[in-house]
């Protein structure tokens, strides 16, 4: 198979993404300018590290939106849970004011949707007309 959109491992041929969106606790417009900036660089870093392909990012003031490419191994709550944790723990650390306005830099809760390349509909179809053949 020689796709862009599918990837091959021995046992697997897959596309999973991964539409992810999550907050600062009480919704604190604290995603801004330096703080902003270093959480894009850490994104990518820990997504590197836990091969996690990061296919479009974007940081608002109040919220995270990433659009991820993953292996059918890694859960998306692991993915979460994985950036969530990296990027609060040394955003905390290497801004004070973090620390002084917020009690954790996240809230509990995230959003996410997965993403094919194939409609819900189509899926849906396909699967009903099987007992036609």
């Amino acid at each position: 198979m020689n796709n862009n959109r599918w990837t091959t491992s021995n046992k697997a041929v897959y596309n999973l993404g991964y539409h992810i969106i999550w907050c600062p606790k009480y919704r604190r417009k604290v995603l801004v300018d330096d703080v902003e900036a270093r959480l894009k660089e850490l994104l990518h870093e820990k997504a590197a590290e836990i091969g996690v392909a990061i296919e479009t990012l974007e940081v608002l003031p109040e919220h995270v939106h990433l659009f991820v490419k993953a292996t059918p191994t890694k859960a998306p709550h692991y993915i979460v849970q994985q950036l969530k944790g990296y990027t609060s723990r040394t955003l905390r650390q290497e801004f004070k004011s973090l620390r002084s306005r917020l009690p954790t830099l996240w809230t509990r809760s995230y959003y996410v949707e997965s993403v094919g390349h194939i409609s819900e509909a189509s899926i849906k179809k396909y699967i009903e007309e099987q007992k036609n053949k």
